[in-house]
């Protein structure tokens, strides 16, 4: 088969030694196609002494778009003439061969345009496996369930349909409150157009919580399921997405401190359904028997978040 040439992009911020790790992995790759790096430093000075050349080289540039993860990753698109990009955080890693199996995945799905892939999920020395159970994911799943499995750095996408708006589905939304959900957002975006190729097999490492820049901000958190909401009106039609959404808000008011809020969105959590875990949690914070960040810390043990 004929290798497409592909972009990565590595969105980073004041993380030195673990972009240095992400840019290994990267390095690492069997892919026998042309590859290419860019570094895209958001809100800090660029390092350009980790640009290089040669068969693989690296380009650096700083994010020149709206501050953020969401800019970041667009002045990494564009800054690209590849004919596929893959996202890569800068805490992340990739198994050696993630770009080949996925192209090769791609290939077997005409007219395909997204490709993603399990997980590890690495939080406090435990390692545990995320798998989506899936080979295509469409919009109903992606409704029914943010699918955490499918994760940022997993991304494999063709670059003209994030470019062009007209004929593709465009570049990562840079109005995402904090750039949160901009993930779960490009991918019900794609998977209107056509399903999402999924190899359901863990070849992205992800070290999660530790690293985050914005983990406990709520407010944030709150602003992004709205926006998610107001953006895809197919989460408010399906129950079970709804009541998650709504069990999340509910989790997020009441670590805040804003019970009155937290009341509300779990009583629209029950209402949607009546099963939903995250309105439990919810009523345990607000009367006091647990702490939110207690857990949230346990879900992380074993992979998972609210």
């Amino acid at each position: 088969m004929r290798w497409p040439s592909i972009g990565v992009v590595i969105p980073t911020r004041d993380r030195p030694e673990l972009l240095r790790r992400a840019l290994a992995a990267v390095a690492a790759q069997d892919y026998p196609g042309p590859l290419r790096t860019v570094v895209a430093y958001d809100q800090t000075a660029p390092d350009y002494l980790l640009a290089s050349g040669g068969d693989r080289p690296v380009m650096v540039l700083a994010n020149w778009r709206t501050p953020g993860l969401a800019g970041a990753r667009n002045t990494g698109i564009l800054g690209l003439d590849s004919e596929f990009v893959a996202f890569c955080d800068d805490d992340d890693t990739w198994a050696p061969d993630k770009l080949r199996r996925q192209v090769t995945a791609l290939a077997e799905h005409p007219g395909a345009e997204f490709a993603t892939c399990a997980m590890e999920v690495e939080y406090a020395s435990r390692v545990v496996t995320r798998r989506a159970g899936a080979s295509l994911v469409g919009v109903e799943d992606l409704v029914r369930s943010r699918m955490a499995m499918l994760h940022s750095s997993s991304f494999l996408i063709r670059r003209a349909c994030l470019v062009d708006a007209h004929t593709g589905f465009g570049l990562v939304a840079e109005d995402a409150p904090g750039s949160q959900n901009e993930d779960w957002d490009l991918l019900l975006r794609a998977a209107r157009r056509h399903p999402i190729v999924h190899i359901d097999e863990p070849l992205v490492r992800v070290l999660w919580g530790r690293t985050s820049h914005f983990g406990y901000e709520y407010a944030t958190k709150i602003s992004s399921l709205r926006w998610m909401m107001a953006r895809h009106p197919e989460i408010r039609g399906c129950p079970p997405g709804a009541a998650r959404v709504y069990g999340q808000l509910a989790c997020w008011s009441a670590a805040a401190g804003n019970r009155r809020d937290a009341w509300r969105w779990t009583k629209q959590a029950v209402r949607a359904n009546w099963r939903e875990p995250r309105a439990a949690i919810a009523l345990a914070a607000l009367s006091g028997a647990v702490k939110v960040e207690t857990v949230l810390n346990a879900l992380h043990r074993r992979g998972h978040g609210i």
